[in-house]
């Protein structure tokens, strides 16, 4: 059930994305009608929500909706993940896009690209299965020893196979395959010394991740991002996107690959990848507050 309509406010709220249950997966403040709003306003108010990230829907005349997505610090990001995921799963929730009986396909227009998503209801629940872009690889990283200390980790700990580099699929962040959970789970990054390599190799975020030796289609993952002033993430498709695709590009992955990420964080996430050529992010969510927002 949906609540009434505020007078002049704008539909808002809270969703849990890549969440079986509240509280779990990463949540996203959702705006929608945000067409009237100024750049700034959209900063200052994703400040007022404090969440990873905020996504505001707008009209599009390139496609179905057009999002804008702005960290707590006020930077925008772009990429087809969980802020645009998110996005979609809230409109369906609140009955924005009629009947999803059967798999529909929407376009949503995200920092210049017109990307498909399909939404479908499925034993009661709306799942989102969305596009991103093709895969850009950028250099390797040859010496991983700053990248170690950066993250407060032996260079043994790093592996080479694949080797460290920054890979997008619509934002470009570092991959860090280490020798397992644990070592995923021991990082702690140094905010500064991490900044300095991600600016070595035109990163923005760092993505280090394992396998699990008993099912290689699974992986277990932890985010930082301190480029945007986010420290860490309890998921992030932007990130999963191109590991899924550069996992499959030296030969590391199936077809599909499921990343658990955010446990460290107490936000249990998983994240569902398919290759259909491009990375295919899918996912479901949980509707945790809705409102309206006054300005």
């Amino acid at each position: 059930m949906t609540l009434q309509s505020h007078a002049g406010a704008l539909p808002a709220g809270l969703i849990d994305v890549f969440a079986d249950a509240p509280l779990t997966g990463n949540p996203l403040a959702v705006v929608e009608d945000a067409d009237a709003l100024t750049e700034a306003q959209m900063r200052r108010i994703a400040g007022e929500f404090n969440q990873a990230e905020t996504t505001f829907v707008m009209r599009s005349d390139r496609a179905d909706r057009k999002l804008r997505s702005f960290t707590a610090a006020g930077a925008e990001v772009g990429g087809a993940g969980h802020n645009a995921l998110g996005a979609w799963l809230w409109l369906a929730e609140e009955g924005r896009l009629g009947s999803l009986d059967t798999p529909r396909t929407f376009h949503q227009e995200i920092a210049g690209e017109v990307l498909p998503i399909v939404l479908e209801k499925i034993d009661g629940r709306i799942f989102g299965r969305m596009r991103q872009s093709r895969l850009n690889l950028f250099s390797p990283l040859d010496e991983p020893a700053a990248l170690a200390s950066a993250l407060q980790l032996q260079a043994e700990d790093i592996l080479v196979e694949p080797r460290p580099r920054v890979a997008g699929t619509g934002a470009a962040h570092l991959l860090v395959r280490v020798r397992d959970r644990t070592i995923v789970d021991r990082a702690k990054p140094s905010a500064e010394a991490l900044l300095d390599v991600l600016a070595s190799v035109g990163g923005e975020g760092c993505y280090i991740y394992a396998f699990d030796p008993a099912s290689p289609d699974q992986a277990y993952a932890r985010f930082f991002n301190p480029t945007v002033g986010l420290w860490e993430d309890a998921a992030t498709g932007t990130a999963a996107g191109p590991l899924a695709a550069y996992l499959a590009r030296e030969g590391l992955m199936g077809e599909t690959i499921e990343i658990e990420q955010g446990t460290k964080m107490g936000r249990p996430s998983i994240l569902r990848l398919r290759l259909v050529p491009d990375p295919e992010l899918s996912g479901a969510g949980v509707v945790v507050m809705r409102g309206g927002l006054f300005i």
